[in-house]
């Protein structure tokens, strides 16, 4: 064999080695499954609770009541459907909102009922429901006697 061959040679090796570790690598990265939707089942916006983290989301099919709340709207004479009115046209109050809140957000949401009373009722927004937290009258003081009004203060000096 003639010198003068030996850099060719040389150079089809390495193109060679090359093509084959190419088409290695290219076997080791797994294939990407088939993104699959089902398209079949028509999803009703009353009811599904996906996409809730872009604010305060209105619809009052996902709306429970704490005890609390049970108990002031009870004292105030506030009706579920008062609240609901409140929820679908009120007016958010960022001041009083706790977005932050560690395990839902908190909306603070104002505005007059039929009977024209003028509320504010905080709503905890969670992904699953909506829980009315309580419901505040902020023209008249009533006296209520709800669980766990004022504990926070028997305490203190």
């Amino acid at each position: 064999m003639n010198k003068k061959w030996v850099p060719y040679i040389l150079i089809a090796l390495m193109v060679i080695a090359i093509i084959v570790i190419k088409q290695y690598k290219s076997r080791d990265t797994p294939v990407p499954k088939p993104r699959v939707t089902n398209n079949n089942k028509p999803k009703d916006p009353a009811t599904n609770p996906t996409d809730r983290d872009k604010g305060f989301d209105r619809r009052t099919a996902l709306l429970e009541y704490s005890n609390h709340a049970k108990c002031r709207m009870q004292c105030r004479k506030i009706s579920q459907a008062e609240v609901e009115e409140i929820m679908r046209d009120g007016k958010i109050n960022y001041n009083k909102s706790d977005l932050q809140n560690a395990r839902c957000p908190r909306y603070a949401v104002e505005g007059v009922t039929n009977d024209d009373q003028r509320v504010r009722i905080v709503y905890a927004q969670c992904n699953e429901s909506t829980t009315v937290v309580t419901v505040i009258d902020l023209a008249t003081d009533f006296k209520c006697s709800c669980p766990g009004d004022d504990d926070k203060y028997k305490n203190r000096n």
